[in-house]
C-alpha cells in the first residue's frame, strides 16, 4: 500500500511514515526499513518524535542492537518524547541488552526526562526475564516512592520474580496491592499469582487463587497444573486436566508439557504414555521438543533408559539439548556409563561451553570411582577455561533476599552457622544418622568429604533461617541446583527436631519437609 502510494505521486506524512515502520518492524523486514529511513532522511522527517520513536521500535523488533545504539546516540535527546524512550528500553531489553538499559533508564531518571508505568514496567519486565529478581523488586519499590502507579501488567511482569527467588513477602504485598486497587480481576494477574504461590511452595494458596479466577483461561488451567507438577502432586494434576475439559477448556501443548512433567514426577509411566499418545491421537497435537524431554526424563527417572534412548532415536527430528540432558541426569541418578558416555557426546557438541554437561559426566565416573576418567574430564574444562556452577541458595528473611553460595565464608553470621550445623550434627550422629559421604565426587578422606557435606548452600540456608527467624515459623529455600541425598535428609531430620515445616525448590521440584518427612516421598 505504502509503495502504491509512492508510486501514485502522494507524499507520506509522520503519520504514514511511522505507520510504516511499525509494520516493518512486525515482519522483521530490516532491508526495507533502511529504505523507508532513507526516505525519512530526504523527507526531512528525522525531527519528528513519532517517527523517531517508530524507528527505534523497528530497529528493536528486528533485532538489530548496533543500529539501534546508534540511531540513539545520534538521536537529540530533547526530540524524545517518553513513547520513544519506552520503546528504546523495551528493544535494549528485547535484544538481551538489559545492563545498557538499566544505564539508559538511569539516565533518563537523572536527567529528568519524563518517564511513565510503561518504562518502569518495561524495566521491570526486563529484570523478571533476565535473572534480576532482586533487582526487579527493588525497582517495584522504587517506582512507587517515585509516584507511579503500577497498573495490570506491571503486577503480572513483578510476580515471575517474587516466585523466581520465592520472596513470598514481596509477593503476598503484590497481591494485596492487587485486591485494594481492583486489577485482581485481571485474569494475567490471577493467573500470575497461582503461579507465584505455586513457585513459593504455598500450593493451597495457589489453588485458593485458582478457584476464585471466575473465567478461566488455558493460562490459568496451565498455571495451576504447572504447580501441581513443579510440587510432584501428580494426581491432583491429572484430575485438573481432566476438569479443564470438562469445563469446555481444550488442553494445549503446553497443558500436555504440564501434566506429562507431573507424571515424570510421579514416576507413573503407564499414565504418561498414555498422554503422550492421546495428543496427536485424541487433540492433533504434534508432539514437541519439550513433550519428548518429559517422556524422555519421566523413563530415565523409573530406570527404564534403554527404553529412553530407543525414544530419542525413534525421535522425528534432531534432539536438542533439553532432551540429552534429560537422559544425561538420568544416567547420573541410576549410575549408567555407556548411555551417560553417549548423552555427553551429543551435549559435548550441542553445547560446548555448558559445565554442567561435564561435571554431570565426571560424576558418573566418580561414582564408579573411575578416578582416571574424572580427572580426564576434568582436564578437558580447565583447557577450555569452564568452571563449574556453585551451588547457590536464597532465603527470604524480614523482607530480605540472602543469597549463599556452597564453601562461601562470606556472610557475616558464618561462625554462627557452622556452629549451628555442628551442633545438630552432633544431634543427628545421637540419633543415628551418618553423614551420606558417597555423595562427594571427590577422591578425599572421610573426614574432608564430612567437611564438604557441610558447605553445601541449602545447609547453609537452612542454618541461616534457624538462627534469625523465630522458632516455629516455616523456611522458604531456593536452590540453582538439584538437592543432594545428604542434604535431603539432613532437612528432613531439622524438621523435625526443630519444629519447623521448610520448602526447598531445587532444579527439579518442591520438597516440602514437615515432622521429618518429605512431600517428595524420597523420590526426586
Amino acid at each position: 500500500m505504502f509503495q502504491e502510494m509512492h508510486s501514485k505521486g502522494f507524499q507520506p506524512d509522520h503519520i504514514t511514515i511511522s505507520s510504516v515502520l511499525s509494520a516493518v518492524g512486525d515482519i522483521e523486514r530490516f532491508n526495507i526499513g533502511i529504505q523507508v529511513l532513507c526516505y525519512v532522511i530526504k523527507l526531512g522527517l528525522l525531527h519528528c518524535k513519532f517517527v523517531i520513536s517508530a524507528l527505534i521500535d523497528m530497529f528493536g523488533k528486528c533485532a538489530c542492537a548496533g543500529d539501534l545504539m546508534k540511531a540513539f546516540e545520534e538521536t537529540n535527546e530533547e526530540l524524545m518524547d517518553v513513547g520513544a524512550r519506552n520503546a528504546l528500553l523495551t528493544a535494549l531489553s528485547r535484544n538481551g541488552l538489559l545492563d545498557v538499559a538499566m544505564e539508559v533508564f538511569e539516565r533518563f531518571r537523572v536527567r529528568g526526562r519524563e518517564l511513565n508505568v510503561v518504562s518502569w514496567t518495561s524495566m521491570i519486565a526486563g529484570c523478571s526475564q533476565n535473572g534480576k529478581d532482586i533487582e526487579a523488586l527493588e525497582l517495584f519499590r522504587e517506582m512507587q516512592s517515585a509516584g507511579v502507579k503500577p497498573n495490570s501488567v506491571t503486577i503480572p511482569c513483578l510476580l515471575p520474580a517474587c516466585g523466581n527467588i520465592a520472596a513470598l513477602v514481596h509477593g503476598k504485598a503484590a497481591h494485596g496491592f492487587a485486591l485494594r486497587t481492583g486489577i485482581i480481576a485481571d485474569v494475567h494477574v490471577s493467573s500470575a499469582l497461582v503461579d507465584m504461590y505455586a513457585k513459593c511452595g504455598r500450593i493451597h494458596l495457589s489453588r485458593l487463587c485458582f478457584d476464585r479466577i471466575p473465567n478461566k483461561n488455558s493460562v490459568c488451567w496451565n498455571a495451576i497444573m504447572g504447580g501441581y507438577a513443579m510440587h510432584g502432586k501428580a494426581n491432583e494434576a491429572i484430575d485438573i486436566f481432566h476438569l479443564m475439559q470438562q469445563k469446555g477448556h481444550k488442553p494445549d501443548f503446553i497443558s500436555f508439557s504440564c501434566v506429562l512433567s507431573a507424571c515424570s514426577q510421579g514416576g507413573l509411566t503407564e499414565q504418561g504414555w498414555r498422554f503422550f499418545n492421546s495428543m496427536y491421537e485424541d487433540y492433533g497435537i504434534e508432539a514437541k521438543m519439550e513433550h519428548y524431554s518429559c517422556m524422555v526424563n519421566l523413563l530415565g527417572r523409573s530406570g527404564k533408559l534403554e527404553e529412553a534412548y530407543t525414544m530419542i532415536k525413534q525421535m522425528p527430528f534432531e534432539p536438542h539439548a533439553c532432551v540429552w540432558g534429560a537422559l544425561l541426569s538420568s544416567c547420573r541418578l541410576h549410575n549408567n556409563i555407556r548411555l551417560g558416555k553417549i548423552a555427553a557426546r551429543n551435549l559435548f557438541e550441542l553445547e560446548p561451553n555448558n559445565p554442567g554437561n561435564y561435571i554431570l559426566l565426571s560424576n558418573i565416573y566418580a561414582s564408579k570411582a573411575m578416578w582416571d576418567e574424572v580427572d580426564a574430564v576434568r582436564d578437558v574444562m580447565r583447557s577450555r577455561g569452564m568452571k563449574k556452577n556453585p551451588g547457590c541458595s536464597w532465603i527470604e528473611i524480614k523482607n530480605q533476599v540472602h543469597m549463599l553460595l556452597a564453601g562461601d565464608k562470606s556472610n557475616p553470621q558464618m561462625t554462627e552457622i557452622i556452629e549451628k550445623l555442628h551442633k545438630l550434627s552432633l544431634e543427628m550422629k545421637k540419633a543415628g544418622y551418618l553423614p551420606n559421604t558417597n555423595l562427594v565426587l571427590q577422591d578425599v578422606d572421610e573426614q574432608d568429604k564430612e567437611q564438604i557435606l557441610c558447605g553445601h548452600s541449602e545447609k547453609l540456608a537452612v542454618a541461616l533461617g534457624l538462627l534469625n527467624t523465630p522458632p516455629g515459623s516455616p523456611l522458604q529455600i531456593i536452590k540453582n541446583l538439584r538437592i543432594c541425598g545428604d542434604c535431603h535428609a539432613v532437612i528432613k531430620f531439622i524438621s523435625g527436631f526443630e519444629g519447623r515445616e521448610i520448602y526447598v525448590r531445587d532444579t527439579n521440584r518442591f520438597h516440602h519437609f514437615k515432622d521429618g518427612v518429605c512431600s517428595c516421598g524420597d523420590f526426586w
